[in-house]
């Protein structure tokens, strides 16, 4: 119960209230945006919202008629108008992470959602584009791409993170051709692992997190090479899928040390989409295309603003200005006439 949050339990352990339908950023928010697509996603309809919300917030919860909340989805409506038109001709964004997230949410059709979310020279992460019921194709992904382009976003971002089944490459490669790829460390697990038997996955996951784990390239490709060593024998298919990938895996080496936690993964979107996945259930009842953009619009503008900048953000600048970094660290350039 709410009510023992602060107590403890007989074995010394504090006890902690979780709602089963509220994620914690809902619960502590001042405002009922983030609350409402919440609730509605959860298949809670129009009419109900106003016994829900007693329910949470007590008696003198808001009123809530359905004409209300119609007129607070035309403003929502609204605002992502408004989001979809900014003008991106200042920004610039020096790392992006693309992935496509199905949501079990009441939606029509299919509920697959594409998300790109970018990092600022300042290291702070911005969602620049999505869209919501449309399926990964390479298509989906251009038509996203040259959307964003043409609200004024030139300058190409220098890596991109991202699972490599996504069509997103093949986009990315025709409209942004000087960016670096690199694949996802944890979508590249699970693809190799899903090749092997059962018993062997866990010794597996230990070597392959040796690769992924190495202090340098020299260090991270030979473990690559033991790697296929001692599997190939048996597990080819597995040995391939990692091999194959081997310079996209290890493209997080050429940037700064400091990073690399954050490039590995799509970690960042998939933070995003937890409360939002995890929180949201089919129910009786579909979402049109539009109010499921709308509510997932909400979702992820709510959980943006807990989002933490970039570790060493002080190494950008000297990214974009063109420093080379080797195995993490900054190549000094000596100068010419320097003698040996």
């Amino acid at each position: 119960m709410k009510i023992r949050d602060r107590g403890a339990s007989s074995d010394g352990e504090r006890i902690r209230f979780s709602s089963a339908i509220l994620p914690l950023w809902a619960r502590r928010t001042r405002s009922l945006d983030a609350l409402l697509p919440v609730l509605y996603l959860r298949g809670i309809s129009t009419g109900d919202f106003q016994e829900a919300l007693t329910a949470l917030l007590g008696k003198d919860a808001p009123n809530l008629s359905p004409a209300v909340i119609s007129r607070l989805t035309a403003e929502w409506q609204g605002e992502y108008e408004r989001w979809q038109r900014r003008d991106l001709s200042a920004r610039r964004y020096v790392y992006v992470w693309a992935d496509g997230v199905f949501l079990q949410a009441r939606m029509e059709d299919h509920s697959e959602c594409m998300l790109v979310i970018g990092a600022t020279p300042e290291g702070k992460k911005e969602l620049i584009g999505f869209r919501v019921g449309v399926r990964e194709s390479a298509q989906s992904w251009r038509e996203l791409l040259i959307y964003v382009k043409r609200r004024g976003l030139q300058i190409a971002p220098e890596i991109a993170v991202g699972d490599g089944a996504l069509g997103f490459w093949k986009a990315l490669d025709e409209i942004c051709p000087d960016t670096r790829h690199q694949r996802c460390w944890v979508h590249k697990t699970v693809n190799v692992l899903d090749k092997v038997p059962l018993s062997v996955q866990a010794n597996m996951k230990t070597d392959l997190r040796e690769v992924q784990r190495a202090p340098n390239r020299a260090s991270a490709e030979a473990a690559i090479d033991v790697f296929a060593e001692k599997y190939r024998a048996k597990y080819g298919r597995a040995v391939e899928c990692l091999t194959r990938d081997r310079d996209t895996l290890l493209a997080f080496c050429d940037f700064p040390a400091e990073h690399w936690d954050h490039l590995r993964t799509t970690n960042p979107i998939e933070s995003v989409f937890a409360t939002v996945r995890h929180r949201t259930v089919r129910t009786k009842g579909s979402l049109s295309p539009t109010t499921a953009r709308l509510m997932v619009f909400k979702l992820v503008i709510a959980a943006a603003k807990t989002w933490r900048r970039l570790k060493g953000t002080n190494q950008l600048p000297k990214l974009i200005a063109g420093v080379r970094f080797n195995d993490g660290i900054e190549v000094i350039q000596m100068p010419a006439n320097h003698a040996a």
